[in-house]
């Protein structure tokens, strides 16, 4: 087992060693990429894209902390959001059937909209409502409004999924000790749905860091927008790398977590599995 486990590492090591020769070989080798390397690489621009310089105050890793705190409050919104849309969706009897309806639709309509067209929307059709204070926040507000709009309905989804995978035999279990329907929902159906869910929850999240950058389209000054100014003042595009480098080292220790969370989930099935 331990030398096929060798052989096995072996093996891929060199196929990525090969992959990666064949594609370093191709950008290095095609007519433009020298041209390419000074636009989007060079080491001048890159410093100067992330810490500024003499000639400019927009400073790409600065403005990059707007970016990180709109993805902390929509975040955390979309979850209270979300869970209370499944909730809703998710309650029993002819009574409720009005709310989830209700819930159904808001789900399907903000699932159905591309996130770029509801950030036009909201940016642009609050203000011109003349809704009050609604109608006089900033562009980070409204870049807020749209993407929890948009994500609480797939987070809606997901903890839909969490709710219905718990086994009817755990209400009527925590029914007969004495709990009502909502204590059974609020203390033995939510907590499990919850954990199980972790990891897709954690993949919306990586997708609600990413989509961010959408809300430069309605001028809020971010990494994007910032990175693009860079762009026009230099003529130079490795604002956007660096840009990109940003997102990148939110995104993937995400992804590692995400990973480690679900291979963590399959070995306690398997070992629930095997118990049995």
């Amino acid at each position: 087992m331990l030398r096929t486990e060798k052989r096995g590492l072996v093996i891929a090591a060199g196929s990525s060693i090969v992959v990666l020769g064949i594609l370093s070989a191709v950008a290095l080798l095609s007519p433009g990429s020298s041209e390419v390397k000074e636009a989007f690489f060079s080491a001048h621009h890159l410093k100067g894209a992330a810490f500024g310089t003499a000639k400019t105050a927009s400073v790409i890793a600065a403005f990059f902390s707007v970016t990180v705190r709109m993805f902390l409050l929509a975040e955390v919104l979309v979850l209270a959001l979300a869970l209370f849309l499944a909730v809703v969706r998710s309650l029993p009897g002819p009574v409720f059937f009005p709310f989830r309806v209700l819930a159904i639709v808001y789900i399907d309509f903000f699932r159905g909209i591309p996130l770029l067209l509801l950030m036009f929307i909201v940016g642009f059709g609050l203000p011109g409502m003349q809704l009050g204070t609604l109608s006089r926040q900033s562009q980070f507000v409204y870049g807020v409004i749209a993407l929890t709009l948009v994500y609480s309905a797939y987070v809606a989804e997901v903890y839909r999924a969490g709710i219905e995978s718990i086994h009817e035999s755990q209400t009527a279990a925590a029914r007969a000790l004495g709990l009502s329907r909502w204590k059974a929902l609020r203390y033995v159906v939510l907590p499990q749905a919850i954990r199980r869910v972790v990891p897709p929850l954690l993949n919306d999240f990586i997708g609600l860091q990413k989509d961010t950058a959408l809300v430069a389209a309605i001028g809020l000054v971010e990494v994007v927008r910032t990175a693009q100014a860079y762009g026009t003042t230099f003529f130079n595009f490795a604002g956007f790398t660096v840009a990109a480098g940003l997102f990148i080292v939110i995104t993937i220790p995400l992804a590692r977590v995400t990973d480690w969370l679900i291979a963590r989930e399959q070995r306690k099935t398997r070992a629930a599995a095997g118990f049995r």
